[in-house]
């Protein structure tokens, strides 16, 4: 009884949406910023000599290490998302590689994360931008994939 006085008090319309959340909540440019920190901490892992024993050293590598770790981290975060909440399954159609291209790029992160491979770490940045370019091309829009370095 009460909520037919609620409903009747509130009537709801009908509405639907493309994306799991509201238009512009998405943007794979947060993917990209975390995925930059992972190769810069990667670059900085492999320019370090720790054979000098110090402990400053060891301490700065394991801190590049925490950085990387999270940054590759956060990279999947995001693009997951982009990939469960934003594209559709008509979005297969303009994109055929679309799940085989965010599959690699997760495994890419992991990889990133558990390794210390400048290789790797070049190609999440190679895959960021392919996804960069079908998510603004999934929009109708052609946005230039700016790196911060």
């Amino acid at each position: 009884m009460i909520k037919q006085l609620i409903e009747n008090m509130f009537p709801a319309t009908e509405v639907s949406a493309h994306c799991d959340g509201p238009c512009g909540v998405y943007d794979p440019a947060q993917a990209r910023v975390h995925a930059e920190a992972v190769l810069s901490m990667t670059k900085k892992i492999l320019a370090l000599d720790p054979a000098d024993g110090s402990h400053a050293t060891a301490n700065t590598l394991s801190r590049y290490i925490a950085i990387k770790e999270e940054e590759a981290h956060s990279t999947k975060t995001h693009l997951l998302v982009l990939w469960t909440d934003f594209f559709k399954p008509q979005h297969l159609e303009q994109f055929p590689d679309l799940h085989d291209t965010f599959w690699q790029a997760a495994k890419l992160c992991s990889a990133c994360k558990t390794g210390v491979s400048l290789e790797n770490a070049e190609a999440l940045m190679a895959t960021v931008e392919k996804i960069h370019n079908m998510f603004w091309a999934a929009k109708g829009r052609d946005v230039a994939f700016v790196k911060a370095s």
